[in-house]
């Protein structure tokens, strides 16, 4: 419907109202008066911080990821056993959560928001972890932010680490060979030219709905008039990214050695799909493209898959994590735990090899690796499976806290929001940061 005109009572407007401009409409947020519900620029000498978030969505078995002991002097479990040889460059935590984060499988879409309630009819979910950071940092990559996915093309719409301020999903991509394109590979003339053009047009719809909305405003009661001047304000933000989004298309993009990687479509190569796209997080942050990446590790959607030593397993990944401590099952699960891991320290040695400014990679780059299950035998959302790689911070430890009464992950949240250089105290559910891992002398610049 279109919007009404000052003569009629906007008291009365109907949930689903819209902005209209040349042909396109705007949804409006929910108001009072509706029924309710409800690079490559960077500075000299000066290395660019960056975030990834891996998280596998079923998690890894509990009795062999968690150590015994605290501090510098724990024990490593079977597990991180694994990552002995890099024990040194990470943190591994214990007894963090997210409070009133439950509902079972839907909970990997709350990871990075800590939004209660998901299994709740209406639930809506709030700004991720990386939208919230790619709000209050610069651009000064190509990229914002890269949502990536290790799953089906179809569960893209469903299940997803990043969300914007409005609670909606943003789909991860999940084909490398589309990651490495929008990287690396350059559209001829016309090609840049017909995008520079959807983009102006994408343009000039939002100045025309920007009239629309002040005029419409003025109709409005004052709380609602304060809900719609927030709106503008995020429709602006839109037209100043579209403006970003202009100038990067028009620069070169980097150039690689790399070969053009192929997409694996055999779901039964779960891992080899996986090294791949972790592959792409490493020439995203080498060629400096972004500096957040999220990867969703769709366990969940996972059918049945070839083991690192070739047999297939028996079930479906989600089949086998509800292992009901079957041996057979709890056999052919840690053997796929055993390859997460070591492919993630594969990626840890990468980063840690990889010089830059006078130090590593990995010493500018936040590697964060998690699940939000404890235990998915289970559904347990509490005492998950948490590890903080690189990022200039003091490793090497095991921080455990109180396992009957979590601490927030939203504390660690924090904790690695000031490391990327943003100004806030506050994050969803925090109720801290973690001082324990900040280096002695100030955060890494």
């Amino acid at each position: 419907m279109n919007i009404p005109h000052s003569s009629t009572d906007a008291s009365h407007l109907p949930r689903r109202s819209f902005l209209r401009g040349m042909g396109v409409s705007l949804a409006l947020p929910a108001l009072e008066c509706m029924s309710p519900v409800f690079s490559r620029a960077k500075t000299p000498g000066v290395a660019p911080r960056r975030m990834l978030v891996i998280v596998n969505n079923l998690s890894l078995l509990p009795r062999h990821f968690a150590p015994t002991g605290m501090g510098r002097d724990y024990q490593p479990s079977p597990y991180l056993e694994l990552l002995s040889d890099v024990r040194d460059e990470f943190t591994v935590f214990s007894g963090l959560s997210h409070p009133g984060v439950d509902g079972a499988h839907s909970t990997d879409n709350c990871f990075l928001t800590a939004a209660p309630g998901a299994f709740k009819f209406g639930f809506r979910n709030t700004i991720s972890l990386d939208q919230f950071a790619a709000e209050q940092l610069p651009q000064s990559t190509r990229f914002r932010t890269l949502n990536l996915g290790v799953t089906r093309a179809s569960e893209a719409a469903r299940r997803s680490l990043s969300f914007t301020r409005n609670g909606v999903l943003l789909p991860p991509e999940t084909s490398p060979a589309n990651v490495f394109r929008k990287m690396f590979v350059q559209g001829d003339a016309d090609a840049v030219q017909r995008q520079l053009d959807r983009l102006r047009r994408r343009g000039s719809i939002l100045d025309t709905l920007n009239v629309e909305a002040r005029r419409f405003n003025r109709t409005l009661p004052a709380a609602d008039r304060e809900r719609i001047d927030q709106y503008l304000t995020s429709v602006r933000e839109v037209e100043q990214r579209l403006q970003t989004a202009g100038e990067w298309e028009q620069r070169p993009k980097p150039k690689t050695s790399r070969t053009p990687p192929q997409d694996i479509g055999d779901g039964k190569r779960f891992f080899d799909q996986l090294r791949l796209m972790l592959d792409m997080t490493k020439l995203a942050f080498e060629s400096d493209s972004t500096r957040i990446i999220t990867l969703i590790v769709d366990t969940f959607r996972a059918p049945v898959f070839r083991l690192p030593n070739q047999s297939e397993t028996t079930a479906t990944y989600h089949n086998l994590s509800h292992h009901g401590q079957n041996e057979e099952k709890l056999r052919q699960l840690e053997a796929a735990d055993r390859e997460h891991l070591l492919q993630l320290r594969k990626l840890i040695d990468d980063f840690a090899a990889r010089p830059e400014n006078g130090r590593r990679l990995l010493d500018h780059t936040m590697v964060l690796y998690g699940s939000n299950l404890g235990d998915a035998n289970i559904h347990d959302t509490t005492n998950l499976p948490i590890l903080l790689a690189g990022g200039g911070f003091r490793h090497g430890q095991h921080l455990a806290f109180n396992r009957e009464h979590n601490r927030p992950l939203c504390d660690l949240f924090v904790t690695m929001l000031q490391n990327l250089g943003v100004e806030t105290d506050t994050f969803a559910s925090n109720t801290g940061t973690l001082s324990e891992i900040e280096p002695p002398s100030t955060r890494l610049r």
